[in-house]
């Protein structure tokens, strides 16, 4: 509230250490516009690339989880009693890569509009 509301001798402090733009031929307004441009390619070319990554690890993802109970069955069964872990009862692995997908998502999606 007191930023806006200004007395005489703000306004006069003001004029006095307002000074002239500096001419630079437009060479900071160039700047600025190249920085700008720059900073959503970069904010755009991670999540970009981390789904182009999922697309392709989605498959592989989904026959490790596939393969997880037939390698579990290499394990005695002594040990598979004591961790006893009920492998049945696990999503399947098309659920599980594309909850994991969409929440690095919304993550992704939430820094950005932080930024």
């Amino acid at each position: 509230m007191a930023e806006r509301l200004k007395d005489d001798a703000d306004l006069k402090l003001e004029a006095l250490f307002r000074s002239e733009p500096v001419r630079d031929d437009g060479f900071s307004a160039r700047v600025l516009v190249r920085v700008r441009r720059q900073m959503w390619v970069r904010r755009l070319s991670l999540p970009i690339a981390i789904a182009i990554g999922a697309v392709f690890a989605v498959k592989p993802l989904a026959q490790l989880a596939d393969s997880l109970p037939k390698i579990v069955g290499i394990v005695p069964q002594g040990l598979v009693n004591i961790i006893d872990f009920p492998l049945e009862g696990m999503l399947q692995g098309t659920i599980i890569v594309p909850g994991i997908m969409l929440l690095a998502a919304m993550l992704m999606i939430g820094r950005m509009l932080e930024e």
